[in-house]
């Protein structure tokens, strides 16, 4: 399968201006198992969408999206890491602009570590319930409860819609740069305090347990009092707007057979990103 089910033309790698990275890992989750079904089921929806987008009035997929085979096959999330990091440098290296569709966001964490090494300024916005600030986390510094412990590492880092964490995490963690669920519901006064915070380039990671599971039921851990489609995506299209997005990741779609609107969901919010990265 590739993203959208395009022809050959728009989805050749020489062609393409995108590219898209399957990463099926789902070896650190805790709770509700299944998210290495996530990028199957990502690139199945996406078959059926529309591929006109009514905001932008465009066609993203004319500027080529290439679907790359699945990362399969690994039994350490360190050794993910490198791989992963590996894969997303040498598409950045061919001018490509990377989406990685998770497995849960232990897939991050490489492709965080080749944005930060491409890019001097570089800025990683991270939306998901969790803080995922853990040092280590079942004996492992790799796992996806560790992931923006070892984001800071090499990038700043901002959080938004956070409503969930231990208390051990708060040793890592910067109030001046995690807006949590509470504080930014049914207001936009957060907006302009998280775009002043930005680096000249952004990377987004975006865990779908950020959404209210009243509308993304499909993930592993899913957590009450979540934001919605369009808050989310309109304040990206303000991050587009004040930085440069050089690439992002869609993590943690734990698909159910009997619930297929959350895949649909998850594709949709990437040819929706992508349609706004690439409309000038």
């Amino acid at each position: 399968m590739n993203y959208g089910g395009l022809e050959e033309e728009f989805s050749l790698y020489e062609n393409s201006s995108i590219a898209v990275l399957p990463v099926p890992y789902d070896g650190t989750s805790t709770w509700i198992k299944g998210a290495d079904k996530g990028p199957d089921a990502i690139l199945e929806a996406s078959e059926n969408m529309e591929l006109y987008d009514i905001e932008t009035n465009s066609t993203v997929y004319t500027k080529g999206i290439f679907t790359a085979d699945a990362v399969l096959g690994v039994e350490t999330p360190e050794k993910l890491s490198d791989i992963v990091e590996e894969k997303v440098f040498k598409f950045l290296s061919d001018k490509k602009f990377p989406v990685i569709l998770g497995g849960e966001h232990s897939v991050s964490i490489g492709s965080i570590k080749a944005f930060a090494k491409f890019y001097n300024d570089i800025t990683i916005l991270q939306f998901d319930a969790h803080s995922d600030l853990r040092s280590e986390y079942e004996h492992s510094a790799y796992n996806h409860a560790c992931v923006m412990a070892r984001a800071q590492e090499v990038a700043p880092i901002l959080q938004v819609g956070i409503r969930s964490m231990d208390v051990s995490e708060k040793v890592n963690m910067d109030l001046d740069r995690i807006f949590f669920a509470h504080q930014i519901r049914n207001n936009t006064d957060w907006h302009e305090k998280v775009l002043s915070k930005l680096t000249k380039n952004v990377y987004i990671t975006i865990d779908l347990d950020v959404f209210d599971p009243s509308i993304m039921p499909s993930t592993g851990t899913p957590e009450p009092g979540g934001m919605f489609y369009n808050e989310v995506l309109d304040f990206i299209k303000k991050v587009n707007k004040r930085a440069n997005i050089v690439g992002f990741d869609v993590v943690e779609l734990c698909p159910n057979e009997l619930e297929k609107s959350s895949n649909f969901m998850a594709s949709k919010l990437i040819y929706q990103i992508l349609s706004e990265k690439f409309i000038n």
